[in-house]
């Protein structure tokens, strides 16, 4: 079997299974569990289909970095719900979903599953390093398309795209990136520094949309590039270099926001993935049964049997 290394935006993918599966499933102490089983569920089938060898679970130790925050103050800032002096912020988050995170890490960790976040960080940059570091392709799974900046033919570095759900997934590669945005993936965070992003408070250059920016960057590389185009004045048209020039101050600190880190010191964990042995299959077994977690520990023990 070919070594491939697999990066779950854990946050995204749970989210995700937070909505897509009813609160109505519960434990037997009432609390909901739809998040840990829609979770494990998607586990089970990405570890089926792609049959990764190695398996990371990314984590948000800091959803929110300061740096960032201290870089451009809008960022994600829709999305804080108290702000905590000298520690993360508070994110919004349904409490239904709050209270099963701690048990979403307690599954992953009676099944074998590593997690690896990193202070100050988020996932993002630990899907970063991971993906630049590994030795092996590498399949990221996300919803969020900030990732696209990762994708490279060339070291088998791919996004499995879960925007359209878990039943639609979408195999990510350079000729997606091309075909959607007409940009190279290299290009793709200078493509949304320009066009900014609204979910993550990133205001982008006003009057620079999609296609303006695709265009820029295909004629001038990078954002470098165009800014020393426009500071020539040549290379675009008089409107397109005024909007360039008066987001000057916006495009020298976006790109440490949007760009994620590739190089974190991050712990080497045991990421390979294995039939569970005796004692974790009891341990998962008594987990389920006292989370009501049945169907869904047992298609991931099932996936991991098939592993070596």
């Amino acid at each position: 079997m070919t070594e491939r290394l697999m990066l779950l935006d854990s946050a995204s993918l749970y989210f995700r299974a937070f909505y897509g599966v009813p609160d109505t499933v519960k434990a037997p102490n009432g609390m909901p569990v739809n998040a840990v089983r829609g979770f494990l569920d998607m586990i089970a089938k990405l570890v089926t289909a792609y049959e990764p060898t190695h398996l990371v679970a990314c984590w948000d130790d800091d959803w929110r970095p300061q740096w960032r925050v201290d870089l451009i103050p809008s960022y994600k800032t829709h999305r804080v719900v108290e702000v905590v002096a000298g520690a993360p912020d508070v994110e919004e988050v349904p409490d239904p979903l709050e209270v099963q995170v701690p048990l979403i890490r307690e599954a992953l960790a009676t099944l074998g599953i590593p997690i690896v976040g990193a202070a100050e960080h988020e996932a993002d940059d630990v899907i970063g390093t991971l993906a630049t570091t590994a030795t092996m392709p590498v399949d990221i799974v996300t919803g969020d398309r900030d990732l696209f900046q990762l994708v490279d033919d060339e070291r088998g570095i791919r996004v499995i795209y879960t925007a359209r759900g878990m039943s639609n997934l979408e195999l990510v590669t350079d000729a997606t990136v091309v075909a959607k945005y007409g940009v190279l993936p290299h290009q793709y965070a200078d493509f949304a520094t320009l066009r900014g992003d609204s979910s993550d408070g990133l205001p982008g250059v006003a009057g620079v949309g999609e296609k303006t920016a695709a265009a820029l960057l295909a004629a001038h590389g990078d954002l470098a590039g165009i800014i020393a185009a426009a500071e020539r004045g040549e290379g675009m048209s008089a409107g397109v270099r005024a909007k360039i020039l008066a987001g000057a101050d916006y495009l020298a600190v976006a790109p440490a926001v949007v760009g994620v880190v590739r190089t974190l010191g991050l712990p080497q964990p045991d990421d390979r993935l294995r039939p569970l042995d005796d004692t974790q299959r009891t341990a998962a077994v008594e987990l389920a049964e006292t989370w009501s977690l049945g169907s869904s520990v047992a298609r991931v023990i099932e996936a991991l049997a098939t592993t070596r």
